[in-house]
């Protein structure tokens, strides 16, 4: 058994999430430059350039590159080896959060329904996976709801094929036009079930821009979509234009016989996502 101490645990999460607070992850500002030159709006490409110049003052300021710094969506997957010493890890995570959204905008309510602010952005939402070894590996996504909220999730029947995943999938990019903030990435979530299609469109957002599906059929429908929202004219932050999206990236998941549970969760302009492996 490989022994790791909660303390190293709690601030090396903590530094992640100050860090990608104005960090954007490099594969981001490199397909972002791409966009510039693949942009033939005149409105389009201006806002790309002020995307990227925000990137740059904020990395430079340390300084949020956007003032909604989201909630903290915590991957953790822990090999089977491993043991934790000095505290319990779950709430060693939240107390990264605590710390590292100390002076960041606190968006978290503590009831959806009564609406009161937790007052430090806790609690992060954490997903956890056993795997093998003696690793520990931690995904972090800080997601603005602008874009969550333009997300959708559907229990289909089977028949609806891959036309009507087409469909879904376009359709909640014409509905969410310009407050998802694109230039968009756009996770798809399909099969499984109401429980997991969710966080599977959501963990496809942790992967590079430009990475395909290892199933060639799941990489040619990456290409299709992608082809066919950039083809809708929304364009950089609705204004017009091609790049409507930088990525799509699709997870696919078994289901029943009588389903096909679809998924689409959004990031806007800002993917504040980073990892570290312990």
């Amino acid at each position: 058994m490989r022994t790791i101490k909660v303390e190293d645990v709690r601030k090396a999460v903590g530094e992640l999430l100050r860090h990608s607070a104005h960090s954007l992850p490099e594969d981001y500002l490199e397909a972002m430059r791409r966009a510039r030159v693949e942009e033939q709006s005149p409105s389009g490409q201006e806002v790309i350039e002020i995307l990227l110049e925000n990137a740059s003052y904020a990395e430079a300021e340390t300084v949020p590159t956007c003032q909604d710094t989201g909630m903290a969506i915590l991957f953790v997957e822990v090999g089977q080896e491993v043991r934790f010493s000095g505290g319990e890890i779950g709430a060693a995570l939240q107390d990264a959060t605590r710390d590292a959204y100390s002076d960041l905008r606190k968006s978290v309510v503590s009831d959806p329904l009564l609406r009161v602010n937790s007052g430090d952005n806790t609690p992060a939402l954490i997903h956890w996976e056993i795997v093998a070894g003696d690793g520990l590996r931690i995904s972090t996504l800080q997601k603005g709801f602008g874009a969550e909220l333009m997300s959708r999730v559907q229990m289909f029947p089977p028949a609806i094929g891959e036309e009507g995943v087409h469909d879904f999938v376009l359709e909640t990019i014409e509905t969410a036009g310009p407050n998802a903030c694109p230039p968009l990435i756009v996770g798809v979530g399909i099969g499984g079930s109401l429980d997991t299609v969710g966080l599977a469109a959501k963990k496809a957002l942790l992967r590079p821009i430009g990475s395909v599906s290892e199933a060639p059929h799941v990489a040619k429908l990456e290409g299709e979509l992608l082809d066919a929202i950039n083809g809708l004219g929304i364009g950089p932050q609705g204004l017009g234009g091609f790049v409507t999206a930088l990525a799509v990236h699709v997870e696919v998941l078994a289901t029943h016989i009588a389903a096909l549970p679809l998924a689409v969760n959004l990031n806007c302009s800002a993917p504040r996502r980073a990892t570290l492996e312990l």
